[in-house]
């Protein structure tokens, strides 16, 4: 049933999860460039200190957070008998992954 919050907590776990996917080349590129030595790392994390790329990092943090707490409400609703309290589990799940990409955003230095 479209607007009901499980079915908001589900659109965001599956797009946080092929977010994070369409990620992951780019995560091996940036271990290739480990590989490589000392300079082509170099290269990569000064690239990595553009604020395009910060605000980018940032919206992985978030990706992953929602990924997790997705993940968890998941694991609860398998596993925990069901009750009328999931709606404020998803909305649990939402400002729990939000704290945690606003936590990592604090702590950056742009």
């Amino acid at each position: 049933m479209r607007g009901h919050p499980g079915h908001w907590a589900f659109l965001v776990h599956r797009v946080s999860g092929v977010l994070l996917a369409l990620f992951l080349p780019g995560h091996f590129v940036a271990l290739g460039a480990a590989l490589e030595g000392e300079v082509a790392m170099d290269a990569f994390l000064a690239w990595t200190q553009q604020p395009l790329v910060k605000v980018a990092e940032w919206g992985i943090v978030l990706l992953l957070g929602a990924h997790l707490t997705g993940g968890l409400r998941i694991l609860a609703l398998e596993f925990l008998p069901w009750r009328d309290w999931h709606k404020t589990l998803a909305a649990l799940a939402a400002g729990v992954s939000l704290a945690v990409g606003l936590v990592f955003a604090l702590a950056l230095q742009v």
